[in-house]
């Protein structure tokens, strides 16, 4: 069995013009996916410009598996429609942490990382320190789909018993 690296915190914030897949809006959720680790948010109704405000948290074991994040509309009767899928790019986020920089004043920009055909973002995301924390706010952009966006942000959590980044 894998050992643990680690806790990667994922707050999913808001998602934004998201795609009507019901008659005036639609009813959207989020699953993150991570190997066979699987998280969902709750299901905000008649919503395009959804505020989920949520915490999911997948325990890391190989940091190079992908993480997925799909939006789908909640339909009672049918199956959920998708309303697009992104990829999270967590490899910039972990090489920083691996800096061991979480004593940075407040506020301390670390690293600016650049949307790319790859990573799904909408606009430049910022790693930053923030109270002995080190955070990553960042839109991307939902693929597969007419429009929409999804704001999350990135915490990692060290674990006692975890083998750790290194």
């Amino acid at each position: 069995m894998e050992e643990m690296i680690g806790l990667l915190k994922i707050r999913v914030k808001k998602g934004i013009n998201l795609a009507q897949r019901d008659t005036l809006s639609s009813d959207p959720f989020v699953i993150i996916t991570m190997g066979s680790q699987k998280l969902k948010t709750r299901t905000v109704e008649n919503e395009c410009n959804p505020e989920w405000n949520e915490e999911l948290t997948l325990a890391i074991k190989n940091p190079n598996e992908p993480v997925n994040l799909t939006v789908y509309d909640k339909d009672t009767f049918t199956s959920h429609d998708k309303m697009g899928d992104a990829k999270i790019d967590i490899k910039p986020f972990l090489e920083v942490h691996k800096l061991g920089l979480e004593e940075l004043p407040h506020g301390t920009e670390i690293k600016r990382v650049l949307p790319t055909r790859e990573n799904c973002l909408s606009e430049e995301s910022k790693i930053v320190s923030n109270n002995g924390k080190i955070f990553q706010d960042m839109i991307l952009v939902l693929r597969n789909v007419e429009c929409g966006e999804v704001e999350i942000q990135l915490e990692w959590i060290e674990i006692p018993s975890g083998r750790g980044l290194w």
